[in-house]
Order: structure tokens, then sequence, then C-alpha cells
């Protein structure tokens, strides 16, 4: 399983930039702070539909999403 979390806790800078290695690198799932949502404008929509996005506040909410996989 492929796996990308960032910005834990806080929002985290640079997530366009972050995204797109992620999608080429091949990585599906991102769990991003709910704070960065409002950056998904600056991904484009086909990048958008090939990555499922998880935003949370707790890092609890992290392992449950992490091990769920």
């Amino acid at each position: 399983m492929k796996l990308l979390c960032v910005g834990l806790w806080l929002p985290a800078g640079g997530i366009k930039e972050k995204v797109l290695a992620a999608h080429r690198a091949g990585i599906k799932t991102i769990i991003l702070p709910k704070w960065n949502r409002k950056d998904l404008v600056d991904i484009p929509s086909k990048v958008q539909k090939d990555i499922q996005f998880y935003f949370v506040d707790e890092m609890l909410e992290v392992l449950k999403i992490a091990l769920e996989k």
C-alpha cells in the first residue's frame, strides 16, 4: 500500500507540489489536516480523481485510516 501523510495537527505548506509528486509516484491515498482542504482548488481535477483524500483533525484519525488499509 502506498500512503502519504503530511501536515498533522497544523496546516502544511506546498500541498499542490506534494500532491503532484505523490501522484507521479503512484500514491493513491493522502491524509491531510482539515485546514488544508482549501488547497485542493489548486490541484488539477484529473489528479483529484485518481487520489483518495482524507482530512483529519487528530493523529488518532490518521492511525484509524492507515490501519484500515
